[in-house]
C-alpha cells in the first residue's frame, strides 16, 4: 500500500495485479487476478518480465534502423551544406 501511494505521489503509473479486496483507482493498469497467491505473482511476474524484454528489444531494432537513417540524412545534409559553403556566390554574400 505505501509503495502504490509513494509512486502516485511521483506520478509513477503502477501495473499490477489485483482482486476484489483492492481498490483499483489507486493503480493506472490494473491486471485483475489474484493477488495472494504465490504462484499466480510467479506467473504475473514471468509474463511481465518476458513481455518487457521482448519491448527492450523491439526498442534496440527500432533504434538502430532509426539511427542508420539519421546518419544517411545527416551524411547526405553534411555534403549540401558543404557544397553551399564552399560556393563563391555564399562568400560574396556574406561579406556584403
Amino acid at each position: 500500500k505505501i509503495a502504490v501511494q509513494e509512486a502516485n505521489r511521483l506520478r509513477i503509473p503502477v501495473v499490477a495485479p489485483l482482486d476484489t479486496n483492492c481498490d483499483p483507482d489507486l493503480v493506472a493498469y490494473p491486471i485483475p487476478g489474484n493477488d495472494d497467491a504465490i504462484r499466480s505473482v510467479q506467473l504475473f511476474c514471468q509474463e511481465m518480465a518476458e513481455a518487457i524484454n521482448e519491448g527492450k528489444a523491439l526498442r534496440e531494432q527500432d533504434g538502430e534502423a532509426l539511427a542508420n537513417e539519421e546518419k544517411e540524412i545527416t551524411d547526405e545534409e553534411k555534403k549540401e551544406v558543404l557544397d553551399e559553403a564552399m560556393s563563391e556566390e555564399d562568400f560574396g554574400e556574406e561579406q556584403e
